[in-house]
């Protein structure tokens, strides 16, 4: 029977990648995927002036982490997370969590757990 993959996306302010990737490699996370995204939500953006001209900002910068686990238990990963993440103010970030059906390692063509 196969082992479960999870693959968990966690978007939250630039300034804290750092923190959160020692963290997560700390508790055993192998590999993961960093992207400069933009996002609106909550924090409603902000108002600017650019070139003599008022203008709204409601895409703010942000980042977002993939990784899929295996062995390190997804709540783990979590818990984790907010801990380095959680400051109670509005753009701490969101974590999505998706069952992964299969995985392949082109190199290779191994599947699954081992193509992690």
């Amino acid at each position: 029977m196969p082992e479960k993959m999870t693959k968990i996306e966690i978007i939250t302010r630039v300034d804290k990648l750092d923190e959160l990737k020692e963290a997560l490699i700390g508790i055993g996370v192998r590999g993961m995927h960093v992207f400069e995204v933009l996002g609106c939500g909550n924090q409603k953006g902000f108002k600017q002036k650019y070139r003599g001209v008022d203008m709204t900002v409601d895409l703010l910068p942000k980042v977002k982490l993939e990784t899929i686990v295996c062995e390190v238990p997804v709540q783990l990963v979590i818990d984790t997370a907010v801990k380095v993440l959680r400051t109670g103010e509005i753009g701490d970030g969101k974590i999505f969590t998706y069952n992964v059906e299969s995985a392949l390692r082109i190199r290779t063509g191994e599947t699954g757990v081992k193509a992690l």
